[in-house]
Formats: C-alpha cells, structure tokens, sequence
C-alpha cells in the first residue's frame, strides 16, 4: 500500500474500544499527545485534574478539570499534558455500533452528579473490559451504549454554542480537515490553499487567530510527528520514511526533523 494514500495516522492497534489513562497516552513522549495528529476511531477525553490547552480541528481552547471533549475519527487534535494532568480517554473502536456526535464537543461539566454519572459510567466499561464474566463483552458494550447517551444529553443541555465558529474558523477546520487527508501529499501550504479557495495570506491568518500557530506550523507538525511514530514503531529506512510523507529528499527531510526535535532521525530512533 502506498503510505501517502493512507488516510490518516494507524495510532489504534486494535479495533476493540477501550479505556487508557491520559497519562499514559504520553508514555512514549509527550509529542504523542501534543503533536497535532487524528486518530481512525472515536475518542472522548475525560480530564479529572489539571488543566491545559487543546486544539481540535485547528480551536485551541483551554481545558480544566470535568472537561469532557469528545472528538470524531479524523480530526486532528493535539493536547498539552503537564505532570499533574489526569483523566481517561475512551477509545469507541473502529466499528463501533454506539451513536456518537458526528463533530467535536467540548463540554465542561459543572453539575457534580453529572460528573459522578460518567465517572459510575467509566468505571463499568473497566471492570467488564477485565472480567471473565460470561457475556462480559456485551455488558461492556451496553455500558459504552449508556456513554453515548450521556454524551448526547450533555451536549443538549449545552445547547448551541454561544461562541459559534465564524467563517475563519471554519476555515481552519476545513484546512486540517483537509490536512489530515493529504499531509503525506508533499503539498505546502500554499497548495493546501489553493485547494480551499483562499491565499496562502488569509489562511495562515485564520489559523494564527483560531489556534496561534501558523498554517505552516500545523503542516510541519503533523509530519514530524508521522514521522517520530514511523521511527519509533517500525523499522522503515529513513529514506522510505522521507519519502513516505513526501519530502523531496532524505537530506531535506533529516534537516526539517532535526530542526523541529532537536535531533536526526537516526539519533532519535537510537533513543527508542
């Protein structure tokens, strides 16, 4: 298979759902949560404690403690997470038969019990997840049933978004849309540009008011970061990975890697 053709980043090994300590979605090195990436199944984070900024489809917002966000397959996200962060995400499974929002939500939870239902809800899916129960698979899948309905009635009572995305932000949304589709595409930024009807100007604009990263800045990383999990998880030759993710040459790729990391590619894979 052609890897520029993939659709998005495999993060999930398995198609099963399950549950992962935030924490330890960083285990690797915090690139793997902060780097803007998508992931090719539903997530929902549950941040218990600490606080942070998160982009989704290029919106940086800040999150607290009793945030939930859920974000769709395919968005493309990246979240800071500092040594007193905590929380779970829940990972819904490639094919997963729950009703889900069809686009990101960022609730903040106020109300107690509604923080203790989801918690009692979590909890749940934990314990069927590890037990040797007989039809502990369905219960655990009756369990994630009750958090879609949860998610739905949370976002219900938010009501409409007071802060509704304006037409640059839209925009941004539809350049990392777009971005996560063709990142392995060797396009820059002004092609990506050029594909969504405006200048190279105005969108790096947009995205420095939505986010206050340049258009280039999310490009860049969004391949470095498919390119520290290559290094990282497989044993790819440097020049396949360059190639891969459309740089022109190894030497140009191995200078924009280090650039952004610190390191070359090869110094970095040693380090895994």
């Amino acid at each position: 298979m052609d890897r520029r053709n993939q659709s998005m980043d495999d993060q999930s090994q398995t198609s099963q759902m399950r549950l992962v300590a935030i924490p330890r979605l960083a285990a690797g090195g915090r690139w793997r949560v902060e780097a803007m990436r998508a992931y090719s199944e539903a997530c929902l984070l549950w941040f218990t404690k600490g606080q942070g900024r998160i982009t989704v489809a290029g919106l940086t917002r800040g999150y607290t403690a009793h945030n939930a966000i859920f974000i769709p397959a395919g968005v493309m996200h990246g979240f800071e997470v500092g040594p007193q962060v905590f929380g779970t995400a829940v990972f819904f499974g490639r094919d997963c038969a729950v009703t889900l929002p069809k686009e990101p939500h960022h609730l903040r939870i106020r109300e107690t019990f509604v923080a203790q239902e989801l918690n009692v809800t979590l909890d749940a899916i934990g314990r069927e997840l590890v037990s040797e129960s007989p039809a502990n698979d369905r219960a655990a899948q009756a369990h994630l049933g009750l958090l879609g309905v949860w998610l739905e009635r949370q976002i219900a009572k938010a009501g409409p978004d007071a802060q509704r995305p304006d037409a640059s932000k839209r925009l941004v949304a539809r350049y990392t849309a777009l971005l996560e589709k063709e990142f392995r595409s060797g396009m820059g930024v002004a092609e990506f540009a050029a594909r969504l009807g405006v200048t190279p100007t105005h969108l790096t604009r947009c995205c420095n008011q939505a986010c206050g990263r340049p258009a280039s800045a999310l490009l860049h990383d969004r391949l470095i970061f498919e390119a520290r999990r290559l290094l990282s998880e497989t044993d790819l030759p440097v020049n396949i990975i360059a190639d891969s993710l459309g740089f022109t040459s190894p030497a140009y790729f191995t200078r924009a890697f280090q650039h952004q990391v610190g390191k070359s590619p090869t110094a970095f894979r040693r380090t895994k």
